[in-house]
């Protein structure tokens, strides 16, 4: 072959490639016009503009715009260290789109591994809220339908709308609340600690160590359970409102308050455990890893230095959410009289005194109650709140319940400490 020849050849070899990429870019470019005019025809039918996750305690989670005005949403997992443990419990995220239009929700990923099992999925547990304001909520009515899937229509009624699962409770809250009572005579507000983040723990103190008696509460081990933030906060606000009857509380008992015990979890809008992956209601019987779970170190550092000062709580409380409302006492104490008989007391006032009115069970694991009452002879318990129903005033929770369940708690602590038997 003529090197004239070879050269042509290569000429012509270069110019078909020229062209194939020209019509691969051509037919790029179509494809996307086209994904484009999809898409818009999709979002003018729906009506979204925007799924914002990146709000104050917003969730992990994807989504993507189905062929109509559905939105699939994907949760996602919470997972925790050396352990096939998930969780998917929170969501709250702000949905964006057109006001008058109609949009579908659809969730996914409800698939929770529980101490190492697979939950069984139960249609009734769960339930959605929203708010135009992230502070104004109501329930909308939620179905489930195929896959184990929740579906939620929403018609917007501005251009947007919060969305979750439980009325949120926020850093923010926090920090408002201490601001709001932090001057006032009967408060101490002491730091006890760092999270994994570096997110400083307080605890709160409603009274003077000279009471009679002392209550230790905390609130929040789990990030997605709000209520016992709102109970406290009832609680709190109940013991300062400087009538007669709360200043002959305060003669009568102190309270002691660890409120957002997984801060870190809160801010970052997971479901269960610290960002070490612990969780920290478990493995309390044992000293807690200071470098894992520094929360949980901390609260046993504050906790060991009251005793040591004569200040132990005669009462421990850790408030939960959950799908039931029980009460969870020590399986530990069971065998013990005193203990059975105080906790027993406390179930009676409960029901008598609030609208708490499910279960109660000695449960043995390894979680609050176990622990405190183990390692530091506290009587404590778990109380779980009902995040579904509460079947004493028939209704849906939100925040105004948990606060009124709160005002109700402090009669029965005054009771309670004139009644308990002390060893």
């Amino acid at each position: 072959m003529s090197e004239n020849k070879q050269i042509y050849n290569l000429h012509i070899s270069g110019l078909r490639i020229a062209v194939l990429v020209l019509f691969c870019v051509i037919g790029l470019n179509i494809a996307s016009i086209g994904n484009e005019k999809t898409t818009k025809k999709q979002n003018a039918k729906s009506g979204l503009t925007y799924i914002n996750q990146f709000i104050e305690n917003g969730s992990n989670l994807n989504w993507e715009l189905a062929d109509n005005n559905t939105v699939n949403i994907y949760l996602g997992y919470d997972y925790e260290r050396n352990s096939l443990n998930r969780a998917y419990d929170h969501w709250h995220f702000l949905l964006e789109a057109e006001k008058g239009n109609d949009v579908t929700l659809i969730f996914h990923n409800f698939s929770e591994i529980y101490n190492g099992k697979q939950m069984p999925f139960e249609t009734w547990i769960m339930d959605c809220i929203s708010s135009p304001d992230d502070r104004n909520w109501q329930h909308v009515p939620v179905e489930w339908i195929d896959d184990d899937r929740m579906k939620v229509k929403i018609h917007m009624e501005s251009d947007s709308l919060y969305i979750a699962r439980v009325e949120p409770y926020r850093v923010s809250d926090l920090q408002n609340l201490l601001s709001e009572i932090k001057e006032d005579e009967q408060v101490k507000i002491t730091p006890i600690g760092n999270t994994v983040e570096g997110r400083e723990l307080q605890v709160i103190q409603v009274g003077s160590n000279n009471s009679p008696h002392k209550i230790f509460i905390r609130a929040r081990a789990h990030a997605w359970e709000t209520g016992g933030n709102w109970v406290v906060e009832g609680i709190i606000k109940k013991l300062l409102d400087n009538s007669r009857e709360s200043k002959g509380y305060l003669a009568n008992y102190t309270v002691y308050i660890l409120p957002m015990a997984n801060m870190d979890g809160v801010a970052r809008g997971v479901s269960r455990f610290n960002l070490n992956g612990m969780d920290l209601n478990r493995n309390l019987t044992e000293p807690a890893n200071p470098v894992l779970s520094p929360e949980n170190a901390a609260m046993e550092g504050w906790l060991e230095g009251m005793i040591a000062k004569g200040l132990k709580p005669e009462l421990a409380i850790d408030f939960h959410n959950d799908s039931n409302g029980p009460l969870f006492f020590s399986g530990k104490g069971k065998d013990n009289k005193r203990y059975v008989g105080n906790m027993r007391l406390l179930e009676k006032l409960l029901r008598e005194k609030t609208w708490f009115s499910e279960s109660t069970s000695f449960y043995g694991t390894t979680s609050f109650e176990e622990g405190l009452m183990s390692r530091y002879g506290i009587d404590a318990l778990v109380y779980e709140l009902n995040a579904h129903w509460i079947k004493s005033l028939e209704k849906k929770p939100l925040s105004e319940d948990w606060i009124l369940l709160g005002g109700q708690l402090c009669t029965v602590f005054d009771i309670y400490c004139n009644e308990i038997k002390e060893d």
